[in-house]
């Protein structure tokens, strides 16, 4: 490959690192084209980007980025296939969904959410727990609408209970 034609791939690499806010480092060494394929469309159906790089050009892509990578660097070994998505935990449940069907693969090597770095397949348990931002905001409306919810239905009950004892009493 041309030096030319590595540093458009670097930057076409860099450039899609920038457009989504987390990525997922995967191994794909000993999928076959028909579970590629299969893998492929799941992650379209749970919006999540996939690309395959090469090792050393998404290095060189993580050095000229804002900010520190280099604890993803040990993770840039063997065939390295990127899931890219805005939502934190879309990647990982695209892969444990795909586990479910039977297959052990994609292997997670490592994951960027939200400038944290998880290396490693036993982190694929709690990246799929992680909330997303309209997960987190949803429980916050919630958890403040709670109070007022709770008030609201005080003053309901008691307006029954003093409008029924004011009726008995106008009955008596």
């Amino acid at each position: 490959m041309r030096k030319e034609d590595k540093a458009i791939i670097i930057e076409k690499i860099g450039e899609t690192l920038k457009e989504y806010s987390c990525f997922y480092l995967t191994d794909t060494t000993s999928m076959d084209a028909e579970q590629t394929s299969a893998f492929r469309r799941a992650c379209f159906n749970a919006e999540v980007k996939m690309m395959v790089v090469k090792n050393t050009l998404l290095h060189k892509a993580l050095e000229q980025l804002e900010g520190d990578y280099s604890e993803l660097y040990p993770a840039l070994t063997g065939t390295t296939a990127m899931l890219f998505s805005n939502v934190g935990n879309a990647p990982a449940k695209a892969i444990k969904e795909f586990h479910k069907k039977g297959s052990e693969l994609p292997v997670l090597k490592a994951a960027y959410v939200e400038e944290t770095v998880y290396m490693g397949a036993d982190q694929l348990d709690t990246l799929s727990k992680i909330k997303s931002k309209n997960e987190l905001i949803a429980e916050v409306v919630a958890l403040l609408q709670s109070p007022a919810k709770n008030v609201v239905s005080a003053l309901q009950s008691s307006g029954n209970k003093l409008h029924g004892i004011l009726e008995t009493l106008s009955n008596k």
